[in-house]
């Protein structure tokens, strides 16, 4: 039975890549390096969310996050309150777009071996083997190296002609695929429609949000907490993956969600 997986990317604004991270598009750096107010009001927002239901969220996390103790706090505070619930997985050290740069398998390596470890330090049980490349920036050469790292499953497929340019120069989509495959990883991509991205900023960029509104009306059951885990990193589960930014839960003066159908929310 396909189910979904809900899962939230903790970028900040200062990780964007219009701020940093990326070679050409990081053209407005950011001198503060503090949690943002809205990224406060989307933490706490987050919160009151899952208070309104009991279903499971997997958090990608950067680890440079940590640096800030109301983060780290914040995420104790998710694990010790929704239990089993929360799942944390891997989104790199500091939201560096690597497959924009030329390749760099030592030095991604060695970013995503220090994220691992600083992020099992804060979490302990909660983390996961599961990887989302910062930003959707996914080169084949990568796949290797988060292999090498322990990583069981990839989230960083966008297969879209809009995000084509994200699988690194002079490659496509199923160049990345053929890499995960190869290396025995699982590859959990992201939920598109009519060939058109429906997660994270397509909610609420029109027109795209109207696809992601529309495709996500259609969205499965989902998972349930004692079934994440092993449901996630079987090759035999058919999954549908969607995500969203805590960020996001700054809109609207603190009052947007996601826009689950209430069917699947209430189930």
């Amino acid at each position: 039975m396909t189910k979904t997986w809900l899962t939230v990317d903790c970028d900040d604004i200062r990780h964007i890549p219009k701020h940093q991270g990326h070679p050409t598009r990081s053209k407005i750096p950011l001198k503060e390096k503090a949690l943002s107010p809205k990224f406060k009001i989307g933490m706490e927002e987050f919160k009151n969310w899952l208070r309104t239901h009991s279903h499971p969220v997997t958090l990608f996390v950067i680890a440079d996050a940590f640096q800030h103790e109301p983060f780290g706090s914040w995420v104790t505070d998710l694990i010790q309150e929704f239990d089993d619930r929360i799942t944390i997985g891997c989104h790199g050290l500091n939201h560096r777009s690597w497959s924009a740069w030329p390749e760099d398998i030592d030095g991604f390596t060695s970013a995503i071996k220090q994220a691992i470890k600083q992020i099992k330090l804060h979490v302990g049980n909660a983390y996961c083997p599961w990887f989302r490349a910062p930003a959707g920036y996914m080169a084949p050469w990568m796949v290797r190296c988060i292999k090498q790292c322990g990583i069981v499953v990839d989230s960083s497929i966008n297969d879209t002609f809009l995000t084509l340019s994200k699988s690194g120069k002079g490659n496509t989509w199923q160049d990345v695929k053929s890499a995960i495959t190869q290396n025995g990883l699982i590859e959990r991509q992201w939920l598109t429609s009519l060939g058109l991205p429906v997660n994270g900023p397509a909610l609420t960029r029109f027109p795209l949000s109207l696809v992601a509104k529309r495709a996500w009306k259609k969205l499965p059951t989902i998972l349930a907490s004692d079934e994440v885990k092993s449901a996630i990193e079987s090759s035999n589960r058919e999954i549908v993956t969607v995500y969203w930014h805590i960020l996001d839960h700054a809109r609207k003066q603190g009052k947007w969600r996601p826009p689950l159908p209430k069917l699947i929310l209430n189930h």
